[in-house]
């Protein structure tokens, strides 16, 4: 009786007193059931109101075992409802447990259906998802999340930590078969909603992008496309996107390239429309203007290459710096690189801001290739000069041409627009490429280009446009692969204070700068109409 009274006490003090909280945590696990409770996701709405995304209640279905009386019931009601698989939701509703999943994210409705059925053992948890009024439209932007809520690719991951706000939580007391106790022990922390963002995107101008570089995609025979349209003076992203594109509500057909926005992630040898950014530097530096003549022979070298002008032109020629532009010379823009030099033309790639981010508010853009200064041989600013030997992002050639088209100042390219009611502030992410001065001069040579020159089909009545055209061979193992052409035009209204700036890129087309025109005039037309921009009053 002592011996007994003695492992009696001992047990005791092991259960009570040395290993109480190990064994009242593994109660705690048995008895206690824990819930989520999903905060409902920020809805993101474009500039105008319109709803882009936004969350609705529904329901995750889940079986505990334990407490199905009819196991060909609930399945029989699972498969009809939700269209699962007989033989798996078999095995999950025998299985030996208190709980698993059948389908995630069911619609209220469907949900519904179930419970009208009352199987015991088919039991509910409350969640939310994600849905698009305007189907797939700025799906690149926009992104997705993953089944838990969380942002996972574009804005929905950028801006995580303030759409998804805080789950809360139930937890309640189980009996022994699962079930809930009536009047057992209870503790609820209540979810905190996610904010509400508004985005600079106007949806019109965005479905017109879109539907517009798919067809520019088709016509050029190109591989992909671009689109990407901002108020230079604000930086405010007005669409974007790329083609072919895809539906984040069918993500079991998407594929990861279409899911990319590539004028943020992708870099690209820009072409001919980087010549507007050199005319900049040489105007800048005091050294040219638009009327500075040049002699241009037939060939020039670039390094040991001789470079030709797509007219094959067999004859020297004065040319200005406007009538370079105007006819797209390679071989005249060879001659105004070699008149800036390498150390200011290294100065000034950084001065656009080239090779260092655009600052835009998305994951995942492209550092481009760049060379520093003390990598550049003697083929480095030819080539430059005429777009190739550099590969930048689109976003980045767009922020540097916003400094043309902004009076040499730069604007940030950037997708929110504001938070919790709030206008958020960008302005001091402005920075300085030329003088205003400079810049006035480049733009005045970008509506030559439009109204005689290379650009002229993207002229638009009643409205002067400035523009610059663009066809880059694109580089492979064995060097410039003829056919295979990354085909752009970047433009703008070209008003005192513009407000819409469209950049088209085409690549992997055997056709040059011509076919990004249509896509250009299309967008340019929507944003046009959507903004309100006035006719030329001359």
């Amino acid at each position: 009786m002592g011996l007994l009274a003695t492992l009696t006490t001992g047990k005791l003090a092991e259960l009570q007193l040395i290993n109480a909280e190990q064994y009242r945590r593994e109660a705690n696990i048995r008895r206690l059931a824990s819930q989520t409770l999903f905060s409902k996701r920020g809805t993101i709405y474009d500039r105008n109101g319109n709803v882009l995304v936004s969350s609705v209640e529904c329901k995750n279905v889940y079986v505990n075992p334990k407490l199905i009386t009819d196991v060909d019931a609930a399945v029989n009601v699972l498969v009809d409802v939700l269209g699962v698989d007989a033989q798996e939701t078999r095995e999950l509703c025998e299985a030996d447990t208190t709980f698993c999943y059948i389908a995630h994210q069911v619609d209220q409705e469907d949900a519904d259906k179930i419970a009208d059925h009352k199987v015991d053992g088919i039991e509910f948890e409350q969640t939310t998802k994600r849905i698009y009024p305007y189907g797939p439209v700025a799906s690149q932007v926009l992104g997705v999340v993953n089944r838990d809520g969380e942002g996972v690719s574009g804005l929905e991951l950028y801006y995580d930590e303030l759409l998804r706000g805080t789950d809360g939580s139930i937890v309640r007391e189980r009996a022994r078969d699962g079930g809930f106790i009536a009047g057992g022990a209870y503790e609820k922390k209540p979810a905190t909603d996610g904010i509400d963002l508004v985005l600079s995107l106007d949806v019109n101008i965005q479905m017109a992008a879109e539907e517009a570089i798919a067809k520019g995609v088709a016509d050029a025979g190109a591989k992909y496309g671009s689109a990407i349209v901002c108020d230079p003076t604000t930086g405010e992203i007005l669409a974007a996107c790329s083609y072919p594109t895809y539906d984040q509500s069918d993500l079991s057909n998407a594929r990861t390239e279409d899911m990319n926005l590539r004028v943020v992630t992708d870099a690209y040898e820009p072409g001919s429309v980087f010549k507007t950014l050199v005319a900049g530097m040489g105007i800048d530096l005091g050294i040219m203007n638009p009327d500075t003549i040049f002699y241009v022979p037939p060939t020039v070298l670039a390094g040991d290459d001789p470079v030709r002008d797509v007219d094959k032109r067999d004859y020297a020629m004065d040319m200005t710096l406007r009538e370079i532009l105007r006819r797209s010379s390679n071989t005249g823009m060879i001659l105004v690189g070699e008149k800036i030099g390498a150390d200011e033309f290294a100065s000034y790639l950084k001065k656009y801001g080239l090779g260092t981010g655009s600052g835009i508010d998305f994951s995942g853009e492209s550092p481009g290739i760049i060379k520093k200064r003390e990598e550049y041989d003697g083929a480095s600013v030819a080539s430059m000069s005429f777009g190739q030997s550099i590969a930048v992002s689109p976003i980045e050639i767009l922020r540097a041409e916003t400094g043309i088209a902004n009076g040499g100042m730069m604007s940030a390219p950037h997708f929110l627009k504001s938070k919790q009611g709030e206008e958020v502030d960008w302005s001091h992410k402005q920075e300085r490429c030329i003088s205003a001065e400079a810049a006035d001069q480049v733009v005045s040579m970008m509506k030559t280009v439009v109204a005689e020159g290379t650009g002229s089909s993207a002229q638009i009545e009643g409205y002067t446009i400035a523009g610059k055209t663009g066809t880059a061979e694109r580089a492979g193992a064995g060097g410039y692969q003829s056919g295979n052409n990354m085909a752009s035009f970047i433009g703008f209204v070209a008003q005192e204070t513009p407000k819409a700036m469209t950049y088209i890129t085409l690549d992997g087309t055997a056709n040059m700068s011509g076919f990004a025109i249509a896509p250009f005039k299309t967008i340019m037309a929507s944003a046009i109409k959507e903004l309100g921009i006035a006719r030329d009053t001359a």
